[in-house]
């Protein structure tokens, strides 16, 4: 594949690998990387436990921070639930199942990671995998920031039932996956371009260059 395509798809898919990566990672491992978060200043308890002034939504857990600065994270697992509650005692209940298909974002890293390995090929048959596996990777990522938006959907109107809807924001593992989908689609596009590119190159050198066409009436002129 041409260089000039060859190098830039490669980086598309390594930084969309790095980025799902840390994505994966997220709560509670990594505690700045939740998908949405809301900022309650005190005015609310999550599941019975301490006031807290702030709440995060990740793949595998929650987080919330009390009024004396500590973050507190719940037990790591798929598809947890939680009960948030405010100073009037109005409650909401975020149940596992929009919680539960997070965990699609380590399955649009794995495949991002098959087709960052067959980009590194210059075959002409691995490079038509990688294209193919790259936009793969990048419909699996859309499908994970369409549920990213869903629970963000439903997580503010939840939380506007107890008053904090404006307070309610999108967290950075939100949007570095929007930024990895785009870059997939970047990645597949290069690379598929690029293996084109050759094969044009490939059937301008396999043919001689046709002779130059002649009149009928020059067929019989002496030279």
């Amino acid at each position: 594949m041409s260089r000039v395509f060859c190098i830039p798809g490669i980086f598309f898919l390594f930084a969309a690998f790095v980025l799902l990566f840390i994505v994966s990672v997220s709560l509670p491992y990594l505690t700045a990387m939740d998908i949405t978060r809301v900022h309650t200043n005190g005015g609310s308890a999550v599941s019975g436990q301490d006031t807290m002034t702030q709440l995060r939504l990740g793949i595998w857990a929650y987080c919330y921070k009390v009024s004396n600065g500590n973050t507190i994270c719940n037990n790591a697992g798929h598809g947890y639930s939680l009960v948030v509650e405010n100073t009037e005692n109005n409650s909401v209940y975020i149940a596992p199942s929009w919680t539960r298909g997070l965990a699609i974002h380590p399955v649009a890293c794995a495949v991002t990671f098959v087709a960052l390995l067959f980009s590194f090929s210059q075959h002409i048959t691995f490079t038509l995998i990688a294209s193919l596996v790259s936009f793969l990777a990048a419909a699996i990522t859309l499908i994970a920031f369409a549920i990213d938006i869903a629970l963000y959907a439903y997580f503010k109107n939840a939380m506007g039932n107890l008053g904090f809807e404006s307070q309610t924001v999108t967290g950075p593992g939100f949007w570095l996956t929007f930024v990895s989908f785009i870059l997939l689609l970047l990645a597949g596009c290069t690379v598929c371009f690029g293996r084109r590119r050759d094969r044009m190159s490939g059937a301008t050198t396999s043919y001689p260059m046709a002779s130059p066409k002649t009149s009928f009436f020059s067929r019989f002129r002496r030279n």
